[in-house]
This record gives C-alpha cells, structure tokens and sequence, in this order.
C-alpha cells in the first residue's frame, strides 16, 4: 500500500485541496443545474462531505470523490424537477463602445439563439459541451470526472454538435 503523503483531515490539506478544487467543482455543477445558487449549494454540501468523512479518504482520490458527490447530490435534487440551463449569465465581456446598435442587437439575438440551443441539448451533450468548450477539459478528463468511456464523452459531444448546427445558423 502507498503511503498518502497528505491527510485531507488536517486544515491545511483540506484547504489547500479545497482552494486547488473548488472553481471546477463549482463549474461542473453549474453545468448540471444551470442555476448560480443550486451550484453553490452543490459545492458546499460535496465540501461539508468530504470534511466529514475526511479519514476514510484516500487524498489522491479526493477529486474523484468530490465530483462524483457532487454529481450524486444533484441527481437526488432532480428527480422530480427538469434542468433548464440559464447559461446567459456567465457570457463574456462584450465591447459597447465602438459597436453599432444593430450589431449589438444581432448579437443579443444570437446569443440567445445559443443559450437556448445549448438548454435544449440533453443534459449529458450540455455537460460534455460545456466542459469542454468553456473549461477546456480534454474527453478524457470529462470521461475520468462523469465516470464515463471516452466513446460515451465524444458520442455525446458529436451529438451537441450536430444539434447546435442544426438549431444555430452559420455556427
């Protein structure tokens, strides 16, 4: 057996591991909820787990651990409720200044186009989409994190992809 070298129970450790994990946990769960607050609370509440059961983590499996509590507490928040993504918020910067009004309206409206395009994916095409477009995860990566084969990650993506052309001109 391998010696763990660090111990998530020791404040440190866990802060460090909690620093190092905490923006990708958080947008891992802002992908599977939509919602800011939800993602939040998902976060919070896979942290609280792993500091409460801190001993019988093994630290190189922290993250594995995290995610996938992270991905269970959200499956028991759905079970009766369907996921709209509301992705509009987390849009980047766009530059007024020097744009046109009409420019700026066509943007508006094909950011909305894609918003929805993206809401209408099924949630497993919106993870993988998501993680890997916006977090530059590689398909392997996304397989590790939704406990997937990197098959079912790039069957999934293919299949965002030929939704989005369809819904979304000269994309």
């Amino acid at each position: 057996m391998t010696q763990i070298t660090n111990n998530l129970c020791e404040e440190s450790h866990f802060n460090s591991f909690y620093l190092k994990q905490v923006q990708a946990v958080h947008n891992f769960a802002y992908y599977k909820c939509g919602d800011q607050d939800h993602a939040l609370d998902l976060v919070q509440d896979a942290f609280s787990k792993i500091w409460e059961n801190c001993s019988k983590i093994d630290f190189t499996k922290a993250k594995t651990y995290l995610f996938t509590t992270v991905n269970n507490l959200f499956l028991n928040t759905i079970k009766h409720h369907k996921v709209v993504m509301a992705y509009a918020k987390a849009s980047p910067y766009v530059d007024t200044n020097n744009q046109s009004p009409e420019y700026l309206l066509e943007e508006e409206e094909f950011k909305t186009k894609l918003q929805n395009a993206i809401a209408d994916l099924t949630e497993g095409q919106r993870e993988v989409f998501l993680m890997n477009r916006i977090d530059g995860k590689k398909y392997r990566e996304i397989a590790e994190i939704l406990n997937l084969s990197q098959k079912a990650v790039e069957k999934r993506m293919s299949g965002a992809l030929k939704a989005l052309r369809l819904q979304i001109e000269n994309i």
